[in-house]
């Protein structure tokens, strides 16, 4: 009978993920449908638009060629009219001479005859009927103005849709995901010389299967990329995946999508609890600064100085009425401490913090759930931590179960830390050069949760970082060895 239910339960599991697959496709192909509707109804406009264009175009080409051939025609015949007045009026002078003439033969007086004869002569020789040409100046032709579409009508009648690029195809094996970078490589499923650039789309997801309709993040573009591969750089992993896809372009089209793909971008994400904080600390998802007045009094800007009372933390006094906050009291006293709201029980994460300059007292480190509400970080047997003093004196310092390792090295801007559970180390590192600061060796026994102390400061914590490839070839190399490990790594056992 239990093993028939156990039998039938995953049955009915399996039929409930095929459903929800099912009911995602669906969707998406409503989606597809209504995008086809959209995407012709732009692709119609676009063409009535080109088209329209194309009519511009010949209007304005063909008013100004007849323009052209008016302006000819004037020509010509301004030309043609002028030598026509030119002939009139010397066919006119003509006549009258030889009208004159004819009128000097019935001359009988050979003196009068004489003088007629030579004046005759005289205008004959200056007449302008012999100076003028009987060619006309310019032709009835006006085949130099002709035109042949021939050419532009047989490009016209070949015209087609514009060759799309074909989609590419993602180089899985070629991707790389390292340091909070995605490396993505593709090809052309064919050599394509008409491609100018590509695009590059991703979004982050939770899923790895089909993609969701609803409820998925929008797409990020990247575009004008010349080469087939394109690295996305300072992400910030707070998914378990990152789909992308890719698209080919010419100079006028771009093409289809390739299948998108989905690469795991697994990263320790966390925020600071602030419902178990210390009632001095004001807590944001990400930074916790510490407040005398318990947050009752003035609010602080993030990043702004603190207004300290002067009492250091052995010195600071939280019971009364002064600091109301709600019913948080996991940590009092001088346990000015805020845990992180997701535990670590197996594998590598990584995180960094940067301290505010003026802060006076801050510790990072770890701690298992049964830190007590009094304990300070680094003064039990279930916490371990970096401390940084810059009250009275500055001390940089190691510490675990109430024993300190001072570090003689200068405190950088932002601190690295590096828990590997299975491995049993916690390092902290110079997080800009990857420089291991001090390493504490220990089989854990329990889950850890990420611990912050903070006084007279804050602090601002980076999430959803991948274990840098630095730190895991340090690590690799120094096989458990490390010059700043010592006594505490004996105790930490």
């Amino acid at each position: 009978m239990e093993e028939q239910r156990e039998t039938l339960q995953r049955i009915i599991s399996t039929l409930a993920n095929k459903n929800d697959e099912i009911h995602n496709f669906i969707d998406m192909l409503n989606q597809t449908i209504q995008n086809v509707q959209i995407n012709s109804s732009n692709a119609i406009s676009e063409l009535v638009d080109e088209f329209d264009g194309l009519y511009s175009i010949l209007d304005e080409m063909k008013g100004s060629m007849s323009s052209t051939i008016q302006q000819e025609q004037a020509r010509k015949i301004h030309v043609l009219r002028n030598q026509l007045s030119q002939c009139s009026s010397a066919l006119e002078s003509s006549e009258e001479l030889l009208e004159l003439a004819a009128q000097s033969l019935d001359i009988k007086d050979p003196v009068k005859f004489s003088e007629a004869a030579r004046q005759i002569k005289d205008r004959v020789t200056m007449a302008s009927a012999f100076r003028i040409s009987l060619k006309p100046e310019v032709s009835d032709s006006m085949t130099h103005l002709m035109v042949d579409f021939t050419q532009e009508r047989h490009a016209l009648q070949s015209v087609k849709f514009l060759p799309v690029p074909k989609a590419p195809v993602i180089d899985l094996a070629a991707c790389l995901v390292i340091d909070n970078c995605i490396t993505v490589s593709w090809r052309m499923p064919e050599e394509d010389s008409r491609v100018d650039h590509f695009v590059l789309e991703y979004r982050k997801t939770n899923f790895d299967g089909f993609a969701r309709v609803k409820d998925e993040q929008s797409w990020e573009l990247i575009d004008y990329i010349k080469a087939t591969e394109y690295t996305l750089s300072g992400l910030k992993f707070d998914t378990k995946y990152v789909n992308v896809r890719v698209r080919a372009c010419n100079k006028a089209v771009a093409g289809e999508y390739s299948d998108p793909v989905t690469l795991e971008t697994k990263a320790f994400v966390f925020n600071l609890d602030n419902t178990s904080s210390h009632l001095n600390l004001k807590v944001e998802d990400s930074y916790v600064e510490w407040e005398p007045t318990g947050g009752k009094g003035q609010e602080k800007v993030k990043g702004k100085e603190n207004k300290c009372s002067g009492a250091s933390p052995k010195r600071a006094s939280v019971g009364g009425k002064a600091i109301v906050k709600g019913s948080r009291d996991r940590f009092a006293g001088e346990s000015y401490t805020v845990l992180g709201n997701s535990a670590i029980e197996s594998g590598q994460h990584y995180w960094e913090v940067r301290a505010q300059k003026d802060c006076k007292s801050y510790s990072v480190g770890v701690a298992y759930k049964t830190l007590g509400k009094y304990d300070q970080l680094g003064k039990t047997n279930t916490s371990w931590c970096i401390h940084v003093n810059n009250w009275l004196q500055n001390t940089f310092a190691a510490k675990h179960n109430n024993k300190t390792k001072t570090l003689d090295i200068p405190v950088p801007d932002r601190l690295g830390v590096h828990c590997n559970f299975d491995g049993g180390q916690l390092t902290f590192y110079n997080a800009a050069s990857k420089v291991p600061l001090y390493t504490f060796r220990i089989k854990f026994t329990q889950p850890l949760l990420p611990a912050f102390m903070i006084w007279c400061g804050g602090l601002a914590v980076s999430t959803g970082l991948q274990v840098p490839s630095a730190v895991r070839t340090l690590q690799k190399s120094e096989n458990g060895l490390s010059g700043s490990t010592g006594s505490l790594n004996n105790i930490a056992q």
